[in-house]
């Protein structure tokens, strides 16, 4: 359970990393498991508080996140066991202890989940959404400290001076030398590689700070949600082609080239909606100037 890293570069040396973080009734919990639990309750704390500013109702968005997380977490176990080209058993399915969560997955699964309950509980649904933006992308920043106490969602080897090292990274390395090599990765074991897992948090967190002002300057519904799903495509597209662990679609990464997808669609969105948005005040000017005029007109009549 206890696995030793290091980063040389800093002048850091071993870092012992127990994955578990306490015993309940006998049961090991994981830090794996505390962290996303963290992410989860900060992520969804923020979204309630900022709720009403986007006319959603605390207690009815409340009720929608509740099933969004149970669906995201549904669909973060379904998307890695369908591309992680393993073979599950049916019990191994549910053993999301053991880690093995996409977040594209959770992505997925949340907003199909949320769409549903927000129907149900009479919400609207692209308020509820720019609403939740800021909320997702803290989850995921805490979140992706999980992969830290794993020592797992590393990269390839790296020069710079934040590299990390380990035994077990090395061994990992060694494992999958030859199923990298046919990727195109060349890896040599014995050096460090990039901390991809921070560099998605810090990615993350300056979403997070991004996004809390973008919402005041938002111009439709709807319009946050897409600036997140921009940024977290952009960062993501290139941090994935870092990393040493990508689910693969043939010789594709799926997340990398679905990044790349949601990075385009939400830009054409934006720019779109807020074309739209412009012509809509412009037209309304317009109608505003011409009754004016029609009033003057009729004021000069009378």
């Amino acid at each position: 359970m206890v696995q030793v890293i290091s980063f040389p570069g800093l002048g850091i040396g071993e870092i012992a990393l127990n994955r578990v973080a306490f015993t309940l009734f006998g049961l090991p919990i994981y830090w794996y498991g505390v962290i996303i639990a963290l992410g989860f309750l900060l992520g969804i704390s923020y979204i309630v508080k900022r709720a009403p500013k986007f006319g959603v109702d605390s207690d009815k968005a409340m009720d929608v996140l509740l099933g969004a997380c149970i669906g995201g977490i549904v669909g973060a176990r379904l998307y890695y066991v369908i591309f992680s080209g393993q073979h599950y058993t049916l019990a191994d399915v549910f053993r999301i202890r053991d880690g093995g969560l996409a977040i594209y997955g959770g992505i997925i699964g949340g907003v199909f989940t949320a769409w549903f309950m927000c129907r149900w509980r009479k919400v609207p649904f692209l308020p509820m959404a720019d609403a939740a933006a800021g909320g997702v992308i803290l989850g995921q920043a805490i979140g992706r400290w999980g992969n830290f106490f794993n020592v797992e969602a590393f990269g390839s080897n790296t020069t710079l001076p934040w590299g990390m090292a380990g035994e077990s990274i090395a061994n990992y390395l060694a494992l999958r030398q030859q199923e990298l090599a046919a990727q195109g990765v060349t890896v040599d074991p014995a050096l460090p590689v990039h901390p991809t897992f921070f560099y998605e948090s810090m990615w993350c967190l300056a979403g997070f700070i991004l996004l809390a002002w973008y919402a005041k300057h938002r111009q439709f519904d709807g319009e946050t949600a897409l600036f997140y799903l921009a940024w977290y495509g952009a960062g993501r597209s290139v941090i994935e082609s870092l990393r040493t662990d990508s689910l693969m679609l043939g010789g594709l990464r799926v997340s990398q080239m679905l990044a790349v997808v949601l990075f385009c669609t939400a830009a054409v969105g934006i720019i779109y909606g807020r074309k739209k948005h412009a012509g809509m005040k412009a037209n309304q000017k317009k109608e505003h100037d011409t009754d004016n005029k029609g009033e003057e007109v009729k004021d000069e009549a009378d």
